[in-house]
């Protein structure tokens, strides 16, 4: 099975009653499994066609990450439809332009709040004919004719065949999904991505990392970000791993401590919030307690290692959520070198990887038998990568996008002879571990001629 509607369906034939997904709800954590999402996913398929989704069509999402995110998403891409993520902190202005340049007639929204933003612009968007309000609370009065409950647009179960019929019409290198890029160089791009790129990333990076269906994940990050996309839908599909949803994101934390994962993805800024709380806490702590942490700190290797993890770090890791982890991961932004020796020395050591959204998301991660810190590792085994004579960081493979949405000029600029032009500049190693040393576009001449990354 080649698409991720058909990963689902054979994870649930084959594994029907393991946990799929678990969801905190009013503080108890329930549990979906397998043969119960690929039910959802189909019951919501099933409705996105009564409602008029065709293959080549695009449904946007607009919700913080909820298991009706994955489940919408699985079900756009069973109708051969094309999901678009949105971010749910965009202002209505972006949400609207976004609805325009993909041309979405369906959006899902998670709330109130959500629903405003297209409401308030009922004129702008001619081509949207329904909005789901996935949680339709503070929503009852309002008289826009599009607007639909969740469960109100969901209906009855799918005739019997009709699931199996869409699974075995899908084509796996047709784009299923949509990410828009981050527009911070101009205006935001959709890279179209099909099942066959992404699942080509997925079975990269499996035995690289070494996931099982045991593994424990938290989805957290923005679900329309290509980066949680590998960790809440790829890398889980791939191999049946549990994926877990808190309440909100304010209760990361609380989540993290919870459910222990084993598997846990985090950008820079989630692992410098991390080392400060700790050095926050020590600072409050006794004189004792702030003696014992930085002789752990201190400590390098033999039994003094081996003491003080056991009297500080292991608790540290239990507190912070991640005494199960043994997959910590960074990724979409460069981190520091000495953050990663802090959590290295801590018993979090954490692979950081590299990707690109026009890549399906990942090329590069450090092995967990081999980490060198200061690099982004090695390619995964499908991904070929080679520096152009000026420094530029070239990609190849399977997991190359078909194109970017309506911008034919930027997709001819993108990929050149079959490679993808990253934009970054790098080096390679004698061993294939990738270093990323600045962005082209941000090199500055001095007035000797030397380039210089900022």
């Amino acid at each position: 099975m080649n698409t991720f509607p058909g990963r689902l369906e054979a994870l649930a034939e084959a594994h029907p009653e393991a946990p799929a997904l678990r969801e905190k709800d009013r503080g108890l954590w329930v549990e979906t499994s397998w043969a119960g999402y690929r039910d959802r996913v189909a019951r919501a398929a099933w409705a996105l066609w009564q409602w008029g989704l065709r293959p080549g069509g695009h449904a946007c999402i607009l919700s913080d990450n909820r298991p009706e995110w994955l489940i919408t998403d699985l079900a756009i891409q069973a109708c051969g439809g094309r999901s678009v993520g949105i971010y749910q902190t965009n202002p209505a202005d972006e949400v609207v332009w976004l609805l325009e340049h993909c041309g979405a007639g369906i959006l899902f929204a998670e709330d109130q709040e959500q629903v405003d933003k297209v409401v308030e612009h009922d004129g702008d968007l001619p081509g949207l004919q329904t909005v789901v309000a996935i949680d339709p609370r503070g929503t009852r009065h309002y008289s826009d004719p599009r607007l639909v409950s969740w469960q109100d647009f969901l209906g009855e179960a799918p005739p019997r065949g009709w699931w199996e019929e869409r699974l075995a019409a899908l084509d796996p290198d047709e784009p299923a999904m949509v990410v828009y890029t981050s527009g911070t160089t101009g205006t935001p791009k959709g890279a179209l991505l099909s099942a066959r790129n992404a699942l080509a990333g997925a079975e990269g990076m499996v035995p690289l990392l070494g996931l099982t269906r045991d593994d424990q994940v938290l989805s957290y990050l923005p679900l329309c970000h290509v980066a949680e996309k590998i960790f809440s839908l790829y890398l889980p599909l791939q191999v049946g791993c549990v994926v877990h949803f808190g309440e909100s994101i304010d209760t990361v934390r609380t989540d993290l401590r919870e459910v222990q994962p084993t598997v846990f993805l985090g950008v820079p800024r989630i692992w410098e919030k991390l080392h400060a709380t700790v050095q926050l806490k020590m600072k409050d702590a006794s004189w004792l307690k702030r003696v014992l942490f930085r002789w752990a700190e201190a400590s390098t290797g033999g039994w003094r290692a081996w003491l003080g993890d056991l009297l500080v770090f292991r608790p540290l890791r239990q507190r912070l959520g991640l005494l199960r982890c043994r997959l910590p991961v960074s990724g979409a932004a460069p981190i520091a070198p000495e953050l990663l020796a802090w959590f290295t020395g801590a018993g979090v050591p954490i692979l950081e990887g590299y990707g690109q959204t026009e890549c399906a998301g990942v090329s590069h991660v450090n092995p967990p038998s081999d980490i060198r810190l200061g690099t982004v590792g090695t390619a995964i085994p499908c991904t070929p990568c080679r520096i152009a004579e000026d420094g530029e960081v070239l990609l190849a493979g399977p997991t190359l996008f078909k194109g970017y949405l309506h911008d034919t000029e930027a997709t001819a600029r993108a990929i050149v002879d079959g490679w993808l032009y990253t934009g970054d500049l790098g080096s390679l190693d004698g061993d294939g571990f990738l270093s990323i040393t600045g962005r082209k576009k941000e090199i500055l001449i001095t007035a000797g001629g030397k380039n210089l990354s900022p």
